[in-house]
This record gives structure tokens, sequence and C-alpha cells, in this order.
């Protein structure tokens, strides 16, 4: 991966030109964390290095519990950081984009990093939706499912276009300015391990986990699981079938307790099963 290959033309939204592949040269070799953010000229954009590289080892308690439970949507995606989860980062981002999905333009790559723009207005923060749903249930039901939903119809765009996300937790989906769902954090690639109805059941599982836990704070899993069970069977056959074989294996869930006993992730856990169960 060379710093010109396929990058932006170095030209800002306002039409001034930048050199973006010069700035990431002199700028990479200065950061200190791995992701920061600069204005360049009239624009935001982040800059991404390489991370120290990431060992298996970290996989094999996932991969167990994937072969134990019986359960290919619990199988481990490696993210062996590095140079590798850059050029990742950059080859997704790209195809991505090229499918017409909102992504964040990369303006510049080399080895060990890449610039890209920022989805939202300079100097303006573009809330996730996970944010967003957290910060919605004070205003009641009707406004946690109506961004829950945008959240679903974000996925299934993704998936219409023959494709998957890395970890579809709405903290890396975000609202734009413009008020439509973009995506972010692709470090990793499930449709290189692992078939692509696996993968997209393995969006909705990501999803209705990072999501339940605020349709029962405000008393409308009911509704979202109507809702859920619409767009379930919207999808294609090989992912319903997928996903009706998960979940019947993900019987055992429903004897979790519903409050923080066994901490807030195993209650995120029982509040996805009740979204997903019969």
């Amino acid at each position: 991966m060379t710093a010109d290959a396929g990058q932006a033309p170095d030209i800002t939204p306002d039409g001034n030109t930048i050199d973006y592949a010069g700035y990431l040269r002199q700028q990479l070799a200065q950061q200190q964390f791995n992701v920061a953010s600069y204005r360049l000229g009239d624009e935001q954009v982040w800059l991404k290095k390489a991370g120290a590289p990431h060992g298996p080892g970290r996989y094999r308690a996932m991969a167990a519990l994937a072969s134990v439970l019986r359960l290919d949507v619990l199988r481990p995606v490696p993210n062996r950081g590095g140079n590798e989860a850059i050029a990742t980062e950059v080859r997704r981002l790209r195809d991505l984009q090229a499918r017409g999905l909102r992504v964040p333009t990369v303006l510049a790559a080399q080895e060990d990093g890449f610039l890209m723009r920022h989805l939202g207005r300079p100097a303006q923060q573009t809330p996730s939706l996970g944010n967003e749903i957290d910060h919605a249930v004070s205003a009641g039901p009707a406004a946690v499912l109506a961004l829950w939903l945008q959240g679903l119809a974000a996925i299934a765009q993704v998936h219409a276009a023959g494709t998957c996300l890395s970890q579809a937790f709405a903290r890396n989906l975000v609202r734009c300015p413009d008020g439509v769902v973009g995506y972010i954090d692709f470090e990793d690639d499930p449709a290189a391990v692992l078939p692509l109805p696996v993968c997209h059941a393995r969006d909705a599982l990501c999803y209705a986990h990072s999501t339940a836990i605020y349709l029962r704070l405000v008393g409308a899993l009911d509704d979202a699981r109507a809702l859920w069970a619409a767009w379930i069977a919207a999808g294609s056959p090989e992912l319903q079938a997928v996903m009706a074989r998960s979940v019947g294996r993900m019987g055992w869930m429903r004897h979790l307790p519903q409050n923080r006993k066994l901490g807030r992730d195993m209650q995120r856990v029982r509040a996805a099963y009740d979204l997903l169960g019969p």
C-alpha cells in the first residue's frame, strides 16, 4: 500500500488543494497517539497510525466458547493490529464507499497509517447512534424507537450492498449533520473468515446487544420485538436461517437476571435475548 494508491484527489470540499500524502508523512512521524484529529485548511481530518500487533491468544477463549455453544456467529474475527489492521481498514473504507455507503473518505495512506476526512463539520462532533439512543431515553419510547429503527435501516443498507460491517455496535454507527447514518471502525474483515450470511447475523446480534437495554429502559421491548421480527423477515433466507439457529441455541440466556446482579454486560445480554427470543 503506497501513499498515492487510490487516494482521494488533493482537493478540499471548498476547492483548495492540499498535499494530503505529504501531510500524512510529516504528521505520522510526530504523532504520539494512535488516533488524532487535526484542522487542515478549512476541513477536519483524522490520522490513524498503526499500533502494536496483536497476538492470537486473545481469540482462543472466544473460539472455544463458539465451539461449545455451536454458534458460528461467535467465532472470532482476527484483528491482528499493526500495519495489517491499517491495510484492512483502508481497504474496507474504500470498498464501502465505492458501494455508496457513508464512511470517512481515505485521503492518503501508507503502510503504517492513513489520513481520513471527518464525517461531520469541522470542530463539530458527530455523535454515535449509541450515545444518541442513550440520551433519548429521557424523551421516552417513541424517541428511542425512532433512532433504533434508523440504525436497523442503516445495517440493512449495508447488507443490501452485498457486504457487512466489522462490529455493528451502535457506537460504530454515527449520525452525520445531514441525518444520514455513517459507519466507522473497520480494522477487521468478518467476510474474510466467515460466510456472508453469518456476517450479517453477526451484525444483527452486535446491534441488538448494544441497544436492547435502552429499549427495556423505556418499556419499548414489546414494540421493538415485532419490528425486529419484520426486519429479519425482510432479510435473505440465509440470514433468517442463521438467526433462527443462533437464537435457538441461546435459550440459556433467559435464565440471566434482568437486573445488574451479574454486571452490566450480562444485563445487556439478557435484554438482547428478550428482544431476539420467542
